[in-house]
């Protein structure tokens, strides 16, 4: 029965398609004659007319992401403020850009024969913003009916809580940190995989203390659903970001209430949100399939990689064009490339030569200004006109300005490069390296990736020997080499300049050696627990060294935190 239903809806489709296509150019110009002369009411309320038209249209061939969004068009349009001001010229962007994305979904729908409102999120929450109404949540057009006595901790391994009052309430708030951390990462566009790592430990440690309580089996799930997200690489929307906002409020209630907000009911609509993500991870992980089995769902068909895919061919230029883009962009980088080799080995190097590379160079910048790519385009701009200076002063550049150079180009390649995956937007921008790491010595560079590596392995060895060690019945053997082997990456970090790590490494070794190796008793929970969390804290700040991005300190300052919460 599916199947003859989609061919009907395609073949009435089909039938006002053309309608639907002159539909929308009428409502652009009727907004258009409205937006070169704001007194003609009467343009308005004919773009007011023709959304009307579309909203109907769409209910009849039963697509209902576009009902939707023609629906909040025509809410903004007859709710349009008299007075001309900043708020009027946002409700025109919004209904322009509304107008956009339904012709480009009409397309879309005309190619795919599929109907995938949550596409048209984006444009609703958009128009929603603009009109002052809070945004619709992801999972708006997820339908579910509410499934009785789900048990989301049955596939978390919780230990169980131990330790006084006091000692719980240091879990909760070195919980919260981590959280927080997280949050804070997330927000500003930082390391995503890290953020996920540290998102899933603090909801594992607060389902810890809310053990048999609704508030714990909210925390259970958000851990299944951050693992879900490392696991299959989803990253963070402005949807996802609001949500986990939401969710910060119950570690402060945890952290500054205390045991009584375990009792605290918490909204069904919050549970909905997160099993709408492992609805759309398409993951077929164990623990995901049995939430999912107790909704009757299935991982969906249409992923969250794929959703990002088709996304991008509504709200950007299609793959094809940022293809041929990026081609053409990488051609003449390579030519640029080749002279800057010639000249860098010294074979028959010529002054003219400079012109050339700074021109080439200059129209690089030029359609990087066009991309709206201000950083990349800056950094072109800058080198071109070194180049420039160079030929003026009759002089050749020294190895180290050369190395600059090359640096530069290699900055923009590798942007460049990235257009296809990342589109144009400010993550691709954000490519462009500060000053500061482009003036780095490339062995310096080496010499950190080298660290990093060892400082890895020596993390992943403390953390197997600890674990040993437990197991064995704290058997000290397992931990002889430890304190040395975390002392030699000490050395590592503080000679690449990395000094607040060092430090972070120094206080863990010298915990192992005084709490673990030359205790005559066995360690407490907390003491173990606490180390744990300041080993993984810094194997996640390790993981960014080497990398071109910002290193998050705060996963230091965590570290710290975790170590000072029991006095190590």
């Amino acid at each position: 029965m599916v199947q003859p239903s989609l061919a009907t809806r395609s073949h009435s489709f089909d039938l006002v398609r053309s309608e639907i296509e002159q539909t929308i150019k009428q409502a652009e110009s009727s907004l258009e004659r409205f937006q070169e002369n704001r007194t003609s009411s009467d343009d308005l309320q004919n773009c007011v007319d023709y959304l009307n038209q579309l909203r109907g249209i769409f209910i009849l061939v039963e697509l209902k992401g576009a009902s939707r969004l023609s629906q909040e068009a025509v809410d903004v349009a007859t709710d349009f403020p008299d007075s001309p001001d900043d708020r009027k010229n946002t409700l025109l962007t919004a209904l322009n850009s509304a107008l956009f994305i339904l012709r480009r979904y009409i397309e879309y729908y005309h190619q795919e024969r599929q109907d995938h409102p949550e596409l048209l999120l984006p444009a609703l929450n958009e128009l929603r913003e603009a009109h002052g109404k809070p945004p619709y949540p992801e999972s708006w057009f997820f339908d579910i009916e509410p499934a009785q006595n789900v048990n989301y901790c049955a596939n978390v391994s919780l230990k169980p809580l131990e330790g006084s009052e006091s000692e719980q309430e240091i879990l909760a708030g070195r919980m919260r940190l981590t959280f927080q951390v997280a949050l804070l990462a997330i927000l500003r566009d930082r390391n995503e995989v890290v953020s996920k790592k540290l998102i899933a430990r603090a909801a594992r440690g607060f389902a810890r203390l809310c053990q048999g309580t609704e508030m714990g089996q909210l925390w259970c799930l958000l851990n299944i659903v951050a693992n879900t997200m490392e696991d299959r690489a989803m990253g963070f929307t402005r949807a996802r970001k609001r949500l986990l906002m939401d969710i910060q409020k119950y570690t402060r209630d945890l952290v500054y209430i205390g045991r009584r907000s375990e009792s605290r009911e918490v909204p069904q609509s919050l549970f909905r949100d997160l099993v709408y993500l492992l609805y759309r991870s398409g993951s077929a992980n164990p623990e995901v399939i049995d939430v999912l089995s107790s909704y009757q769902l299935a991982p969906s068909k249409f992923p969250d990689s794929m959703m990002e895919a088709h996304a991008r061919r509504l709200y950007g230029p299609g793959s094809d064009v940022l293809k041929s883009l990026s081609e053409a962009l990488q051609e003449e980088l390579n030519l640029l490339k080749d002279k800057l080799d010639i000249i860098e080995r010294g074979i028959e190097p010529d002054l003219a030569e400079m012109t050339p590379i700074a021109d080439g160079l200059g129209r690089i910048a030029n359609t990087l200004v066009m991309l709206d790519l201000g950083k990349l385009a800056a950094i072109a701009r800058e080198e071109a006109a070194r180049l420039r200076s160079w030929e003026k002063d009759n002089r050749l550049p020294d190895e180290d300005e050369l190395y600059r150079l090359a640096s530069s180009v290699l900055s923009v390649e590798d942007a460049v490069m990235q257009l296809v995956n990342r589109g144009i937007t400010s993550e691709t921008d954000a490519l462009a390296q500060p000053d500061s790491k482009r003036d780095s010595s490339l062995y310096l560079q080496e010499a950190v990736w080298v660290v990093a590596d060892e400082a890895r392995s020596a993390l992943t060895l403390a953390k197997r020997a600890i674990t040993a060690f437990i197991e064995s019945d704290y058997d000290k053997l397992h931990l002889a080499n430890l304190p040395a082997t975390l002392h030699s990456i000490w050395g590592g970090l503080y000679l690449t300049g990395d000094d607040q790590a060092a430090g972070v490494i120094a206080r863990i070794a010298s915990s192992i050696q005084e709490q673990l190796l030359d205790a005559r008793e066995a360690p407490s929970e907390q003491v173990l627990e606490a180390l744990a969390d300041a080993l993984t804290s810094l194997e996640y700040y390790i993981e960014s060294m080497g990398k071109r991005e910002d290193r998050n300190t705060d996963l230091l300052q965590l570290a710290e935190t975790s170590l000072d919460g029991v006095g190590l």
